[in-house]
């Protein structure tokens, strides 16, 4: 194999979680290759139980999927060093967080997608199993198209008709907090004066120091990034809850078609890619998508999202 398998399977009992994994990471270990295991506590107690003392690398799944731009990062420091080392096939299981698992779900399903490009350069097959019982049927159908390959059955391994290369279809969801009235409005402002007016905003707000930075720098981020790469009008806007700021800018553009933009690492300083990354590694949460307004880049810092 050459460059990233990336395979989906869906499962609805324990068993056939097994009857997908167990396989696959035992074919890999006969093969000398590399596999990791970065799964549900459950599901990794399960696989420990099963396999006993093998060696299988496991990863906490809560550390390894903290955050979109965090796992791909680790696992691209992890091909490397595998690569480096001589392996000349991967495997990895890994399970992304979902609704069904308390997490949100549209900057996960556009890691689905992006990972397919980022990992593209490695001799990796990654099985992404998604557990039937507690996996929302909107979060299965944006897992079908971001899967070039799916198992539908174990020990099978198919091209999936239903796979759609980009972006994946689930619209990124207004933030709890914007069901109140903003108290930052602000339509094509310049990036200073959206710094000074959420300092002003947060001041006295049950933030710690490094959040009221990251609050202050992400505004600014995200208004400068709709104003060079997005269409005018830029309308800016923030709300708060005394521990929590959510900022929201919104343009007439069709913002970024890269399903990467944001999730990958870059040192390219002339697009959106280098901001919008950092925005991803020190903000709660950040979504990005198209909707009857407009493209909107929304940030939460501090809190629960």
């Amino acid at each position: 194999m050459t460059g990233f398998f990336h395979e989906t399977a869906f499962y609805g009992t324990d068993d056939d979680f097994l009857a997908h994994a167990v396989p696959f990471l035992e074919d890999g270990l006969r093969a000398g290759e590399p596999s990791v295991v970065a799964c549900s506590e459950q599901n990794t107690e399960l696989l420990r139980g099963t396999l006993g003392r093998t060696g299988v690398i496991f990863r906490p799944g809560t550390g390894q999927y903290s955050r979109p731009s965090e796992a791909i990062a680790n696992y691209l420091d992890l091909f490397r060093e595998y690569t480096a080392g001589g392996a000349q096939q991967m495997r990895v299981i890994g399970q992304v967080p979902h609704p069904g698992t308390g997490a949100r779900w549209d900057w996960w399903a556009r890691y689905e997608a992006a990972v397919n490009q980022a990992y593209a350069e490695f001799p990796v097959w990654g099985l992404c199993p998604y557990d039937t019982r507690t996996t929302p049927a909107d979060v299965l159908a944006d897992v079908v198209s971001t899967h070039p390959n799916i198992a539908t059955a174990p020990g099978t391994h198919e091209a999936n008709p239903g796979y759609r290369a980009g972006l994946a279809s689930s619209p990124p969801l207004p933030d709890v907090l914007e069901e109140g009235v903003p108290l930052v409005e602000l339509v094509d402002p310049a990036a200073g004066t959206v710094r000074e007016a959420v300092g002003n905003a947060i001041d006295g707000m049950d933030l710690d120091e490094e959040a009221a930075h990251d609050a202050v720098y992400a505004a600014s981020e995200i208004v400068t990034n709709g104003l060079t790469h997005g269409v005018a009008p830029v309308r800016f806007r923030l709300w708060a809850d005394g521990a929590r700021v959510v900022l929201a800018v919104t343009d007439h553009g069709p913002g970024p078609s890269d399903p990467t933009a944001g999730l990958v690492p870059t040192t390219e300083t002339r697009s959106a890619g280098l901001g919008l990354w950092i925005l991803h590694r020190t903000c709660d949460y950040v979504s990005m998508g198209r909707d009857a307004d407009g493209f909107t880049v929304r940030v939460s810092v501090g809190g629960q999202t």
